[in-house]
């Protein structure tokens, strides 16, 4: 269960083909390579437990970095390409990246990082693809070293930031084993068990490697000797031509991906022959029930769909059957136990929403946040663990999800947490106040919005909106910006300062049964 096997079981085989171009790397090649970085790592004083982050776009070298981290037990943390450089600095540090490596695709972002000197804690920063200030040439770099296996060779794993509710990301830490690179993945397991994988998989990953679920869905793909096809974006039509060009068997996909892809005219849907997939897995998100239901219709009863965090704490899952007769549901828990409580602790009856709890020996930690830590656990069972979310069972077992505890906004698949954007707008000199949530949007599920207090309700208009997303844009990054903004002459606050946001968020969901889609 690791590229190092196939490169000598199978060599010629591909790991990996770029959608795009073409390009293909074998299992040799991927192993050669990622052994010649591992050196590298070595070469830079780097030792199991150390760390590094990777902030590229979808290409031919992501997977040799990762593989090369994971075989020589580092932490390798993935950016999204999104962010802006203050943002990428601050993952950066906080993760202890030792190495940097970027791509002159984010040329200007990468430049920004150098010279305004965000990054004063790297020891070395590589950039793939060509030349850039303040860089070494990764493939320069890479090239000095063999191929053959470092003497110390031991299992790595992702360490992977999604954002904090106190403003700031945060890392999702899993200890590391200390065992053998090819030692067997729980993922391993369910890619086989649940959807049939193995070497005979292709599996299509249309989107960025930087998001937790194809970095590692498509990394087990290679585990098990699989060619995964990565799309360097995604595009709806380019989707059905890489299903029936490369005979896809496999694929992941948020719900934004399907909505689009319905949304393309029939002749174009009709013209693809996509009859290769066999399942076609969807998840990081709610899926509207219209939506899956069309797709079942169009594919056939091949979706699948799970739910889990990058904690890695529990994983519900069914299948397309399951959930024609369990519309809404997200599946039954299968690696542990659902707990559904209310605000004490205590244990819910079937139908009564509550936060969810998952009861299982998975450990995980959010790196430099303690508190955060021991606030996703419940008070009185340490071994159960929560990711925020509310929901409610059935009397099968089947799992629905209602609310968010914390206020997050899934649009597109992306995890976005308000505060980010509220610290910022709330320091613009025109705000007195700000709450930012998320409200419906047809094709994303969910769009960001801020609604606002004026110091001066006068100025309350399209001018003072436009200021201020400007104002947010130059700060943070622009998927986590609110799109629209209302303004109110007072938000609804406790005398203590708490916000009564579900107030707020209330007036934009009305009476729907969950407000997450």
């Amino acid at each position: 269960m690791h590229p190092s096997i196939h490169a000598q079981t199978m060599p010629d085989k591909p790991a990996y083909i770029m959608a795009a171009t073409g390009e293909t790397v074998t299992f040799k090649e991927l192993d050669e390579r990622s052994n010649q970085v591992a050196h590298l790592f070595r070469d830079a004083g780097l030792k199991p437990g150390d760390a590094i982050a990777i902030f590229m776009d979808n290409n031919v070298r992501y997977y040799e970095i990762c593989w090369a981290a994971q075989r020589a037990g580092l932490y390798f943390t993935c950016i999204s390409s999104r962010l802006t450089a203050g943002e990428i600095a601050y993952i950066a540090e906080d993760c202890g990246a030792k190495l940097f490596f970027t791509s002159t695709a984010l040329a200007a972002t990468a430049e920004e990082l150098v010279k305004d000197n965000h990054l004063p804690k790297v020891a070395r920063k590589f950039v793939v693809g060509g030349a850039l200030n303040g860089y070494e040439s990764y493939e320069a770099a890479r090239d000095k070293f063999p191929k053959t296996r470092i003497a110390d060779e031991t299992a790595g794993t992702d360490m992977l930031y999604s954002s904090g509710t106190t403003g700031r990301p945060k890392g999702v830490k899993h200890p590391l084993t200390g065992g053998a690179i090819d030692e067997v993945s729980a993922l391993a397991g369910l890619a086989m068990l649940l959807y049939g994988m193995d070497e005979k998989t292709i599996y299509l990953s249309p989107a960025p490697l930087y998001h937790a679920a194809p970095l590692r869905w498509s990394m087990t793909v290679q585990r098990l000797g699989g060619t995964v096809v990565v799309m360097e974006h995604f595009d709806a039509e380019d989707s059905l031509r890489c299903i029936e060009k490369y005979k896809a068997t496999h694929s992941q996909w948020v719900p934004t991906m399907f909505v689009r892809m319905l949304k393309m005219p029939e002749d174009v849907r009709k013209k693809y022959d996509v009859s290769s997939m066999k399942v076609a897995i969807h998840a990081a998100a709610p899926c509207p029930i219209p939506v899956k239901e069309q797709m079942i219709e169009w594919w056939g009863p091949v979706i699948y769909e799970y739910y889990a965090g990058s904690e890695g704490n529990g994983f519900t899952a069914l299948n397309s059957e399951e959930w024609l007769a369990h519309k809404g549901s997200v599946g039954k828990p299968l690696n542990a136990i659902a707990h559904i409580c209310d605000d004490e602790g205590n244990e819910l009856p079937v139908g009564e929403a509550g936060t969810i709890y998952f009861e299982s020996d998975s450990q995980f930690e959010y790196h430099n946040d303690p508190k955060k830590t021991q606030e996703s656990r419940h008070p009185n069972h340490p071994t159960w663990s929560t990711l925020g979310d509310i929901g409610k069972v059935d009397e099968e077992g089947y799992l629905y999800l209602t609310d968010r505890k914390a206020f997050m906004i899934i649009s597109g698949g992306v995890n976005i947490y308000p505060q980010e954007a509220e610290n910022i707008l709330v320091m613009h000199p025109k705000v007195a106040d700000v709450a930012v949530i998320g409200v419906p949007n047809e094709d994303f599920g969910e769009e960001v919005k801020a609604i606002v207090q004026p110091a001066d309700w006068s100025e309350a208009g399209p001018a003072l909106e436009a200021e201020l997303m400007e104002f947010c844009k130059k700060n943070l990054s622009a998927i986590k910006c609110p799109r629209s903004i209302d303004f109110q002459e007072e938000l609804p606050r406790h005398p203590t300062g708490k916000l009564y946001k579900r107030l707020i968020r209330d007036r934009y969901w009305g009476n729907r049964d969950s407000k997450i889609v």
